[in-house]
């Protein structure tokens, strides 16, 4: 009688590296897409367009954001319209300790009335302010 020889069972083996790198890609991939995906600076707007606008320059210490209720943010957080002068005077005061020019820019949403716009503006100059520019989107 013949006697084949027995054969060894083969085992399944599980490759966990392949595993981790995949993880891995997924976990990066949800960072990133949820910093892009968080406002900046915690007022939606949608800024009015112009012909000719220009680069803002990184020196600007503050940004006041005015949505089309009228209601006003100073680098994101919301403030009171007679709050903003006092916190501006302070900002000012801290970047001239620094030796640094302060400058504003307003940023405010396309269906904003003008008064509003004109409020912050008179909230700057009763501040002492003397640089601010209006961010708008080109055309």
């Amino acid at each position: 009688m013949r006697h084949w020889p027995e054969r060894r069972k083969r085992h399944a083996r599980i490759e966990i590296i392949p595993m981790i790198d995949v993880m891995m890609f997924l976990l990066v991939f949800f960072v990133l897409i949820s910093i892009n995906v968080l406002p900046a600076l915690g007022m939606k707007i949608v800024p009015p367009s112009a012909t000719r606008t220009e680069q803002i320059v990184e020196r600007k210490k503050a940004m006041v954001l005015i949505d089309r209720d009228g209601n006003v943010a100073l680098d994101g957080n919301r403030i009171a319209m007679e709050a903003l002068p006092t916190e501006l005077r302070a900002m000012e005061a801290k970047a001239k300790e620094n030796g640094q020019q302060f400058v504003v820019a307003i940023a405010g949403d396309n269906e904003t009335a003008l008064q509003h716009l004109v409020d912050v503006l008179d909230a700057l100059k009763s501040a002492g302010v003397t640089s601010s520019a209006i961010v708008a989107k080109a055309r």
